[in-house]
């Protein structure tokens, strides 16, 4: 990892602790990663800030507690082995889950988002993400069940298919809603899913299909 922007990766980190996030794997992947690089040059000397940010294509860089917040749920049971991730955005979440998963599958709709996020990921030499280009309705049904499911902009209701992907024991996050969104912790027994309301959040939403 690259040492430029350290000091403000730490102080964002004492931040997120006063804020809540509590779980020290998660705080320690959020320090590790240069949020700077994930954002246009104009943007950089905003990226550490608490706030989510515009990276073109009508998307953004999601809040870093949010990111923190949502990562800490998703790993409330324990380690995590195979995880998906629904719109890859800027790369940022993957990076931080790349850190804290045996291996992370990253789906997004807007090609050229996803071409930006795999160079970023790359750079950050990390090897354990696979990405694909499609609809994140429809999830990445050949490489379920997933441990974890974490998705990163709001559908107007959950889709079946992720709950279909969801392993025996596995957690899903994920904002649901029109213009109210609310985070919700999915967890599946069986075929039985318990859901748990989490707080009030803002997200892009989660659209059908797939763009080049």
């Amino acid at each position: 990892m690259a040492n430029d922007g350290a000091g403000a990766r730490t102080r964002l980190t004492a931040q997120l602790r006063q804020e809540g996030v509590c779980n020290e794997r998660v705080l320690a992947a959020m320090a590790a990663v240069p949020r700077h690089w994930f954002v246009d040059d104009v943007l950089g000397h905003k990226a550490y800030d608490n706030t989510a940010l515009p990276i073109g294509e009508g998307q953004t860089i999601s809040q870093p507690y949010i990111v923190a917040r949502m990562t800490e749920l998703l790993l409330r049971g324990g380690s995590l082995g195979r995880v998906l991730e629904i719109g890859t955005g800027s790369g940022y979440q993957t990076a931080v889950l790349a850190q804290l998963c045996e291996q992370v599958f990253s789906v997004e709709r807007i090609k050229n988002l996803q071409y930006q996020a795999r160079r970023r990921l790359q750079r950050l030499d990390l090897h354990n993400v696979q990405m694909k280009h499609g609809d994140g309705w429809q999830g990445w049904s050949t490489k379920a069940p997933f441990d974890g499911i974490i998705v990163t902009a709001a559908p107007s209701a959950i889709p079946d298919a992720l709950l279909a992907q969801l392993a025996d024991g596995g957690v899903m996050v994920i904002p649901v809603g029109d213009d109210q969104q609310l985070l919700k912790v999915i967890t599946r027994q069986g075929q039985t899913y318990t859901v748990d309301d989490v707080e009030w959040v803002r997200f892009v939403p989660l659209i059908s299909g797939s763009l080049l």
